[in-house]
């Protein structure tokens, strides 16, 4: 796998129930997948709003790059800290190798 392909790709577990009403549509432990947006899947958005993690633009993207397919409804239901997961993955995808270089890993 290519180095692109290889960060091409981030995932995290939902740490809380994802509900719409009394339905239950994505479980605690569910892992989501996030595929890095290309520049057709960001029309209609900034750039600037997705990386300060905007609301409304997550919740715009997520449909488009996430595995299972989180919909508007779903993100809106989302518990703040899965919010904050899912933000911080779209966040990393647009910043360059240079801007990353200069954060500690562990």
């Amino acid at each position: 796998m290519s180095d692109t392909a290889a960060t091409a790709l981030a995932s995290f577990t939902l740490d809380y129930d994802i509900r719409i009403a009394d339905t239950l549509v994505h479980a605690a432990g569910t892992k989501l997948t996030v595929r890095k947006p290309g520049a057709g899947e960001l029309r209609g958005l900034t750039l600037v709003a997705l990386g300060q993690g905007d609301y409304a633009s997550i919740e715009t993207i997520a449909p488009r790059i996430t595995q299972p397919m989180l919909q508007k409804a779903h993100v809106a239901a989302m518990d703040p800290a899965d919010l904050m997961q899912l933000a911080s993955e779209v966040i990393d995808f647009l910043l360059p190798k240079a801007a990353k270089a200069d954060f500690p890993t562990a």
